[in-house]
């Protein structure tokens, strides 16, 4: 199949605006993130969509590929899907975040993989483990649960599992906001009305859930440091150095 991986990449984030602009090494976070996808070597193209002249610049100065996109989405999904008609041919997309420079490549390929073994998969997404009681209680962590079958039940921002029972110890996993689609799936998001679970997170796996579309989930080994807040920043620019 036919596999491109597209970032969305929005300038004016809530929590940290300009972040994706922010110095990570000799390297911008946008541009870092676009350099390690292209390294994987699994996508036949890779491609930023953002509405901002200065991350479109970055891209195209540094001799990537970048695409613009109207600057009213409510989330990276719908972003992306508005740039799936630039790649007729493709079959499977993935939206790798702007910022999580650090995204695996084992992870990624374990992604695709799911696709190639189960024809009627539609949708996939990324996991991992976290055991830190803060990193659990941490609202910009999101945490997901999921069915005997690895398939999401839900995701959000508060602590799920509720632990009641201290004789059972429950695992929480937090989800790598990387997604992966068959194209009709990814077209058919934008038509889908914002849910009210989504809503009051502000998380769009939910509005799959919310639909009554199944999301497999994929276990990565370790997480990766996701870029929400300077503190983030400064945890990523440690890790590079």
């Amino acid at each position: 199949m036919k596999t491109v991986a597209l970032i969305p990449a929005r300038y004016h984030a809530e929590r940290f605006p300009g972040k994706l602009m922010q110095k990570l090494g000799d390297k911008t976070v946008i541009l870092q993130t676009y350099e390690a996808t292209v390294r994987t070597a699994l996508f036949h193209e890779v491609c930023v969509v953002t509405d901002s002249d200065i991350i479109y610049e970055e891209i195209i100065q540094n001799g990537g590929r970048a695409l613009k996109s109207k600057a009213t989405h409510q989330c990276g999904t719908d972003r992306i899907a508005e740039a799936a008609i630039y790649f007729p041919d493709a079959k499977l997309f993935v939206n790798v975040q702007g910022d999580e420079p650090f995204t695996q490549e084992e992870a990624l390929k374990n992604l695709l993989q799911a696709f190639e073994e189960d024809a009627n998969l539609q949708v996939a997404s990324l996991m991992h483990v976290i055991e830190d009681e803060q990193a659990i209680k941490d609202p910009n962590n999101v945490k997901v649960v999921v069915d005997e079958h690895s398939h999401a039940l839900l995701f959000s921002r508060s602590v799920i599992p509720f632990h009641r029972d201290r004789a059972v110890k429950p695992v929480y996993y937090k989800h790598i906001g990387i997604y992966a689609f068959r194209k009709k799936m990814l077209l058919a998001f934008p038509d889908m009305p914002q849910t009210p679970l989504e809503k009051a997170e502000k998380l769009e796996g939910l509005r799959y859930l919310e639909n009554g579309i199944k999301m497999k989930m994929i276990l990565a080994d370790k997480g990766v440091i996701g870029i929400d807040t300077p503190e983030d920043l400064e945890r990523a620019r440690k890790f590079i150095s």
